[in-house]
């Protein structure tokens, strides 16, 4: 399979499949959750990422569905309980709507939107030898559903099909969620 079909398969399933679940030349990729991410990104020689997710708002962003402000949005869109509606969970919870058996034991829906929400389900990738490959340039990160963030993969929930829709400077934004990983 050529790579344009296969990053054109990727882009389809990313799309289409809200779940985030990523075919690429027949791969599924299941979900580990943030706790299976932190066992390799929480040190501070790996650049802490894991507590950086953890300090922002995206780990708080199911929570958020259970406030005062978004129980008032939801009434006034007849949305009887924002942490059981599609249309919220879609934007504040990673792979709201995949199948269980795609669903690590680690995985929570407590997490909100968490590292596969943006990086893609890591089944594939979290394995250290994986991981290794990737580093060293020996294997496309896409292949085992690793997925490059770009504006896009941001602006699909932050839109202005989103009830509390503010304008989205991606630049901006995309520093205030940096999570870098530290040379070497």
């Amino acid at each position: 399979m050529s790579r344009a079909k296969t990053i054109l398969i990727t882009t389809v399933c990313t799309v289409f499949l809200g779940a985030n679940l990523i075919a690429q030349e027949g791969k599924v990729f299941d979900y580990t959750g943030a706790k299976g991410c932190r066992k390799c990104h929480k040190s501070v020689k790996s650049g802490e990422q894991y507590k950086i997710w953890l300090e922002n708002s995206h780990a708080k962003a199911y929570e958020t569905l259970a406030s005062e402000e978004s129980l008032k949005i939801a009434k006034e869109k007849g949305i009887a309980d924002p942490q059981k509606a599609d249309e919220c969970l879609k934007c504040h919870v990673t792979a709201y709507d995949a199948p269980a058996e795609r669903l690590g034991k680690r995985y929570a829906i407590e997490e909100g939107v968490s590292c596969e929400s943006c990086h893609g389900a890591g089944s594939a990738y979290s394995k250290k030898k994986i991981k290794k490959a990737i580093v060293a340039g020996e294997m496309d990160p896409a292949s085992v559903g690793l997925l490059k963030v770009t504006k896009e993969t941001c602006v699909d929930c932050h839109n202005e099909e989103s009830p509390t829709y503010k304008p989205f400077d991606y630049e901006k934004q995309k520093e205030k969620i940096a999570h870098p990983k530290p040379k070497g």
